[in-house]
């Protein structure tokens, strides 16, 4: 398990004087400034945040230390993640998406289905993607208590009960 997790995401600069367009993946969007500093995948810069107003799709915020519009665009794409220490702890059935990613997926018989690509959020509820031996594409398994019963962080996998015929 990493020691940060990805809060965010620097989507372009907005106007002229620095500011950014943020995207926030947190439950509560607004409280991704709580959780600064926010530092880069590389760790090499952090930045304090400062929201300035909500905008379509997210926030305009100041980071510390960009002060132009150059700045700002060459953030763009950037993904902020925050110390794991300072987001709240989470109920026993919520996890963060970055704690699934790489787990092994196992089905109730102890068969391995492969391993954790991605976590997909369409709208309409979570969805793992996995990739495993056999599978000529990915598979995407809803992420709910019917097929996905148990979640062990500390074994570091799934066991899943999918669908007749998913992974077949």
């Amino acid at each position: 398990m990493s020691d940060r997790v990805c809060v965010g995401v620097v989507s372009g600069a907005f106007g002229v004087r620095g500011e950014v367009r943020l995207k926030s993946f947190c439950a509560q969007p607004e409280s991704i400034a709580d959780y600064a500093p926010l530092f880069t995948e590389d760790g090499k810069r952090s930045f304090d945040v400062t929201l300035t107003r909500q905008v379509k799709g997210g926030f305009s915020a100041r980071l510390s230390g960009i002060a132009t519009k150059e700045q700002a665009d060459a953030l763009r794409g950037i993904r902020l993640l925050a110390d794991r220490a300072v987001l709240p702890s989470l109920p026993e059935d919520e996890f963060y998406h970055a704690d699934l990613i790489g787990l092994e997926v196992v089905d109730t018989g102890g068969q391995v289905l492969g391993r954790v690509r991605a976590v997909h959020d369409h709208g309409a509820g979570d969805l793992l993607e996995i990739h495993g031996p056999g599978l000529s594409s990915t598979v995407l398994l809803p992420f709910t208590n019917a097929f996905v019963p148990t979640v062990d962080l500390a074994a570091g996998r799934i066991i899943a009960d999918p669908p007749e015929g998913l992974f077949a």
